[in-house]
């Protein structure tokens, strides 16, 4: 083999490689950033359906977004289990509730597999069934909740969630 076509052979071979590698690296890169998106948009799926099932005054469908073993915390208490903490605190109070609203809500999601953490902030707004006298009341506040996610068996699950609140002004 003449020296002019070995090392215009061998350009070309680097010249293949270099490109090889270029796209690989760059299809990992967006193969990424689309699964980050799309793990981001699972978490917020999640968080929505839970806020979405507070808005309704029901529990029905929420358990499933909560791991078994999940811990609640509730404005400096430990509520336990979401199970637990549905049957003994929020479960009783939905149904004193004729509107639970939230509004001015935002969410930041970070999403590091297999967890995710959240954050929310809001305004939330109860209004209470009318007492035996039929007076109702009306009470706003302003929220932040925390909440870890893990991916469990390919569904993301809400492991530990933090909330608390103060007067709205």
């Amino acid at each position: 083999m003449n020296k002019p076509l070995k090392t215009k052979t061998m350009k070309t071979l680097k010249l293949i490689t270099f490109l090889a590698l270029l796209t690989f690296a760059t299809g990992q890169m967006f193969s990424q950033n689309v699964n980050a998106e799309t793990e981001k948009e699972a978490v917020l799926k999640v968080m929505k359906s839970y806020k979405d099932a507070l808005q309704n005054l029901t529990p029905k469908g929420t358990f499933k977004l909560f791991s078994e073993d999940s811990e609640v915390f509730e404005s400096g208490g430990v509520e336990g289990s979401y199970a637990y903490y549905i049957e003994h605190h929020l479960g009783p109070e939905l149904e004193h509730f004729k509107k639970f609203e939230f509004s001015d809500y935002e969410i930041d999601v970070e999403v590091d597999t297999p967890y995710a953490f959240t954050t929310e902030t809001y305004i939330y707004t109860i209004v209470l069934k009318a007492d035996e006298k039929g007076d109702t009341r009306t009470i706003k506040k302003k929220g932040v909740a925390t909440s870890v996610l893990k991916k469990l068996d390919g569904e993301w699950k809400i492991i530990k969630t933090h909330s608390s609140s103060r007067n709205s002004k």
